[in-house]
């Protein structure tokens, strides 16, 4: 292709498919994280006794711990989720619309 002006790129049929699955792809994880962060809020503001309750007679941690520990644990997971997607998906299909213009 021989039209290298932005209007071309962005007209460009491989682009935007590019564009629309970086789309969804980030809108499902931040939905994802949004929820499961301010589901953990929610908890917090609705349901402190839960998260006070011991995890075993005599222990000294509460539920809430291991549920803040997953909560972070889940966020970098996604963020995995995604470079990973990034790598293996987004970066080559980048590169070939990339070298179809030149660049």
């Amino acid at each position: 292709m021989s039209d290298k002006t932005p209007h071309a790129i962005l007209e460009d049929p491989e682009f935007k498919e590019l564009a629309r699955q970086k789309d969804k792809v980030s809108l499902i994880l931040t939905i994802t994280e949004l929820v499961l962060y301010f589901g953990f809020i929610a908890l917090i503001a609705y349901n402190k006794p839960f998260l006070a309750s011991k995890l075993a007679e005599g222990s000294a941690i509460t539920i809430g711990i291991p549920i803040a520990v997953g909560v972070i644990i889940l966020s970098w997971v996604l963020t995995g989720i995604y470079i990973f997607w990034a790598n293996s998906v987004y970066d080559e299909k980048v590169k070939r619309i990339k070298k179809r213009f030149g660049g």
